[in-house]
């Protein structure tokens, strides 16, 4: 197991690469070109630019995260060819620089969604809340709204508001995609890229659907056990594999996380390891990372990873805003419960190697 950090770059991250190389156990940073929207071209220039900035503090640039698909390839236009060109240009350059893995998701116009980015907990902290009533009788639009004015300045991956200021006209643009139509959709992208990551030893790692149920009459076709088990077989190489969210799958109660761990482990090229504490109602607000606090056995999941000798990259996710640092930080994305849950993590691993 491979402890990383997601980091939002130079300028974009109040978090810094010396806060990052402090925490016991991280050997790399997640990273992006996070000012670049779906279909752009990555100049090789600024990829050396943030690859030299992570190995100049001892950091490893080897995974990418949102290498974000356009929607003209999830949809399926006669213009895909064109924008997953680029996709295979911007492959071929992240390989130069050491990149092992990208991590990308296929989930149509909203990315994670929320209803609320700091909902304050018992405790005085708060976290990334999602209300379901308030999303089935919501419109898109005012999801989107709250969305946006929540992170403020901030950029958030897949809520870029130059894209969603087209809201209306992506809407039209899917209305007869369903989640066979997504699929196969998914596996022409498939069918052109994976070949590219063979030859450059690059992995592509899905990430699920977030939260784990279509939003707004929209497909989701990563969100299960048996939705993994047929995308794994759309394009049957190890390149073409998972990031593990716990923290996607988990509202939905029936996902054995465990059980997918132990599945599909050879195919599990990231994990992000995180927890969510589920209502009745169906509710659920992100907790602290410890087992007890949510949801999701992070134990097990653990546990699960080491069954299987995982030798992949790890990441905490998504933590809780801790101490006041809502005021500066993006949301879920603070320093401090963040690195406790990579100690929480990796405390769990080291006992579990242990030899007594």
């Amino acid at each position: 197991m491979q402890m990383t950090w997601r980091w939002y770059g130079e300028g974009n991250d109040d978090i810094t690469l010396d806060h990052i190389r402090q925490i016991p156990g991280v050997m790399g940073a997640v990273w992006s070109l996070h000012d670049k929207v779906a279909g752009e071209v990555w100049e090789m220039e600024r990829i050396q630019e943030v690859a030299d900035q992570l190995k100049a503090k001892g950091l490893s640039p080897a995974v990418v995260e949102s290498v974000n698909v356009h929607d003209d390839i999830k949809i399926g236009l006669d213009t895909r060819d064109g924008y997953i060109d680029t996709y295979i240009d911007t492959i071929r350059k992240l390989a130069k620089v050491g990149v092992k893995v990208i991590c990308y998701n296929f989930m149509p116009i909203f990315d994670w969604t929320r209803t609320d980015l700091y909902k304050e907990a018992g405790d005085g902290s708060n976290a990334l809340f999602y209300q379901k009533n308030l999303v089935d009788g919501a419109t898109p639009q005012s999801v989107v709204d709250r969305i946006l004015e929540g992170a403020g300045e901030k950029t958030m991956p897949g809520w870029e508001p130059e894209r969603l200021a087209h809201l209306e006209n992506l809407f039209t643009a899917y209305k007869d995609v369903d989640e066979d139509k997504l699929t196969e959709n998914l596996k022409y992208f498939l069918e052109r890229i994976i070949p590219v990551c063979e030859e450059e030893d690059v992995k592509m790692a899905i990430h699920p659907d977030d939260p784990p149920w279509p939003i707004f009459g929209l497909p989701r076709i990563i969100r299960s056990r048996e939705h993994i088990a047929k995308f794994l077989k759309l394009v049957d190489s190890p390149y073409n594999g998972l990031t593990l969210c716990t923290g996607s799958l988990g509202p939905n109660l029936d996902n054995d996380l465990p059980g997918m761990i132990r599945e599909f482990g050879d195919r599990i090229h990231f994990a992000h390891i995180r927890n969510v504490r589920v209502m009745e109602n169906g509710d659920f607000i992100e907790s602290s990372h410890r087992a007890c606090d949510g949801s999701v056995d992070v134990v097990e999941v653990v546990k699960a990873y080491h069954d299987v000798g995982f030798k992949g990259y790890v990441r905490p996710d998504h933590g809780r805003h801790l101490w006041g640092e809502e005021k500066t930080c993006r949301p879920g994305y603070g320093l401090y419960d963040r690195a406790l849950g990579v100690m929480y993590i990796l405390g769990i691993w080291d006992t579990l190697e242990k030899k007594y």
